[in-house]
Formats: structure tokens, C-alpha cells, sequence
């Protein structure tokens, strides 16, 4: 007879491994979740190990920069190589154009613009120097002038220094999430504050090159400029075969305006016949004060026939003008012009060669003052 329950082929069911098994399930989730977790850091950390990298080869380009044309060449072409940015452009603060300026013609990137005052850079930040994430609006316009189309982000960085607003770097990517708006600036602000600095320690290093090179009264080139700009001029036009001309010019009877209305009045004829001339000029020409009164032009690629037209030019602007010297009466004054033609075959020094092409352009200027001022004359 068999008790209830206890029979001999009935077992009790086995409660204990249940729990077992979901603390087992619990534990492996727990810790695949912790997995997921740490590889998630892992990665993030080797990504902002990468940036820094990126970022640490970055300022060191933008510190080692050996000229504004080299800086603005990082910032503007490295910079979004580096990143993988879809554009990158630099707008300027450059009321007095100086920046233009020393760069000259051609040498501007289309990516760098010009502001004539700071005004616009404090309405864009109005919240505060710092870097301004998120999507594009038509306020940014101006600060890429369209170098950038369907840009889905943009970071614009403040370039402040002493307290005034000198530039702003912009950033931008066709990525939606790249620069969202209330992420991390920190990488951002640093960079902004070193081309900060940069740009104004090579601003002040073009000017230094420029003090050296430049006529302090005129403001054109000085003498020691134009002899080594002739020599390239004349080795670059026998390379390419393309004509170059000099023109000299002499203020006539300089002497009789300094001797009757004194030095300054005589000075500032100088300067404005200086802007005159550079006004009737192409980016690629020179003109610099060769000695006293007379100036000495370079006009590369040029023919003689379009040499002189530029040196009529010349001649008829200044004649026409009645200088704006404090003097009783207006003053006018009249220039003369000797021009030479480079030789189409030449041989020999390149030095030798730049010499003899400003002499025959000062016999010309000669032959011109002789033959009763007021005139243009080419070397035979």
C-alpha cells in the first residue's frame, strides 16, 4: 500500500534551478551591456585621441607658419583636408586694406573675404566670443559669400584679440549631426584663440618686411625693393619670352616747387603723384621711388606701343590735376617719362641685363626733359 505523494515512481519538482539559470541570463546581459558600454568609450576615446593628433598637427602648421600667405594656406586648404570639412573660409577685419595689401594681387584665396569694420562679426556673436554651433541661417552669408553650398552645419569661430573682433574662421559640413548645436567648443575656442595670435604675429612680420622695402614718404616701393624685383622681372620675361618695359619718370621743375613753396608742399606732391601713378596701374606692375623726385615703373608682359599708352595715361592724369597742396594758388604740375623695352633675345648676366634696361629708360627720361618736359619718350 502506497502513502499519497511518496509513491515510488513520483518525484518532487526540482524550484531550485530556476533562479540560478536567470542569474546566470541577468549576469551575462549585465555584462554584455557593460561590454558594449566600454567598447563604446574605447572608441570614443581613440576618437578624440585621433582629434587630438589632428588638432596637435594642426597648431603646430598654424604656429610654424613662415608667412601670412603660408598661415592663411594652412587655415584655409589643410585645415579641411585634415578635418574632412566640406568648407573652411576667413573673413578678415581689413579697414585700412592693408591685409589686401600685402598679399597683393592674386595672392587673396577665394576663400578669404575682407570686412571693412568689426561691426557685422558683433552682431553674429552678440551672445558672447565664443564659437557658435548648428545649422546655417541666412545671417552667416557673408561669412562664406558663397564658396559653400548645401552646408547641413557650420561652427564660426571668434578671432579676438584685445578685445576687438579681427576675423572670424568658419566651418562647415554637409554632415547634419557634425556641428550640433550645445556640443563640446573646447578644441574650437583653443583654436580660435592661437590664429588669433598667429594672424596678428604675421601681420606684424609683413610689416616689418614691409618698413624695410617701402618708401616712407610715398608709401610705394623704395629703391632696394624695385633692383631685386627688376632682376626677377628680367629672368622671368627672358623664361616666358613676353616683353617687359621700364618707364622712369621725373616731376619737372621739383627743385622751383620746393624752393618757392617750401618742403612740405613738395612732399605732398610727391605723394600724390605716387597715387596717381598707382591708380593707372595693373596688380602686376611696380612702381617705386627711385630718388627724389623720380619714380621708376616695371610693366611686365607689356608691348612698347602698350607701355607708352600707360605712361600717356599717366602723363595726361597728372597734368590735368591741380594738386591739393595748401598753397595760394593751385598748383599744377607736369611729368616726364623715358620708357625701354627689355631686348627679346638676351644673354649673359641677368643683373647686367636689368641695369642696362633702367639706364636706357633713364636716357629716354633725359632725352624727354631736354627736349622741353611735359612728354613721353622711348629708347631708340
Amino acid at each position: 500500500m502506497h502513502k499519497n505523494g511518496t509513491g515510488s515512481g513520483a518525484h518532487a519538482p526540482d524550484t531550485t534551478g530556476a533562479p540560478a539559470r536567470l542569474s546566470v541570463a541577468l549576469l551575462q546581459a549585465e555584462n554584455r551591456r557593460l561590454r558594449e558600454q566600454l567598447d563604446g568609450l574605447i572608441a570614443e576615446a581613440r576618437l578624440n585621441q585621433d582629434k587630438l593628433r589632428r588638432f596637435d598637427q594642426l597648431e603646430r602648421k598654424v604656429i610654424g607658419a613662415a608667412s601670412l600667405a603660408e598661415l592663411l594656406r594652412t587655415l584655409l586648404q589643410d585645415y579641411p583636408a585634415l578635418f574632412e570639412l566640406d568648407c573652411v573660409t576667413l573673413a578678415l577685419v581689413d579697414a585700412q586694406h592693408e591685409v589686401a595689401r600685402i598679399l597683393g594681387d592674386g595672392g587673396a584665396p577665394g576663400s578669404l573675404h575682407f570686412l571693412h569694420t568689426e561691426q557685422p562679426l558683433q552682431q553674429i556673436y552678440a551672445a558672447g566670443a565664443r564659437p557658435l554651433l548648428g545649422p546655417p541661417t541666412a545671417a552667416h552669408d557673408f561669412l562664406f559669400e558663397g564658396q559653400c553650398a548645401a552646408l547641413a552645419t557650420v561652427a564660426l569661430l571668434p578671432l579676438v584679440l584685445r578685445g576687438a573682433y579681427i576675423g572670424s574662421l568658419n566651418l562647415g559640413s554637409r554632415d547634419a549631426s557634425r556641428f550640433a548645436a550645445g556640443s563640446s567648443t573646447d578644441f574650437l575656442e583653443r583654436l580660435a584663440a592661437l590664429v588669433a595670435v598667429c594672424l596678428d604675429s604675421a601681420l606684424a612680420t609683413e610689416r616689418l618686411k614691409l618698413a624695410g622695402l617701402t618708401d616712407g614718404l610715398t608709401g610705394v616701393h623704395n629703391r632696394r625693393y624695385f633692383e631685386a624685383r627688376c632682376l626677377e622681372e628680367v629672368q622671368a620675361a627672358r623664361r616666358s619670352k613676353l616683353p617687359l618695359v621700364c618707364l622712369m619718370l621725373d616731376v619737372d621743375h621739383f627743385k622751383r616747387i620746393n624752393d618757392t613753396h617750401g618742403h612740405p608742399a613738395g612732399d605732398a606732391v610727391l605723394r600724390y603723384v605716387a597715387r596717381l601713378i598707382r591708380a593707372q596701374l595693373r596688380g602686376s606692375d611696380v612702381v617705386a621711388r627711385y630718388g627724389g623726385e623720380e619714380f621708376v615703373l616695371l610693366l611686365p608682359a607689356t608691348p612698347l606701343a602698350s607701355a607708352l599708352d600707360t605712361a600717356e595715361r599717366i602723363r595726361r592724369v597728372i597734368a590735368a590735376q591741380s594738386m591739393p597742396v595748401k598753397v595760394a594758388e593751385p598748383l599744377r604740375i607736369t611729368v616726364s617719362i623715358g620708357a625701354a623695352l627689355l631686348p627679346a633675345v638676351g644673354e649673359g648676366d641677368a643683373a647686367v641685363s636689368a641695369a642696362a634696361l633702367v639706364q636706357r629708360a633713364d636716357q629716354a627720361l633725359y632725352a624727354a626733359k631736354q627736349g622741353g618736359r611735359n612728354r613721353v619718350l622711348a629708347a631708340g
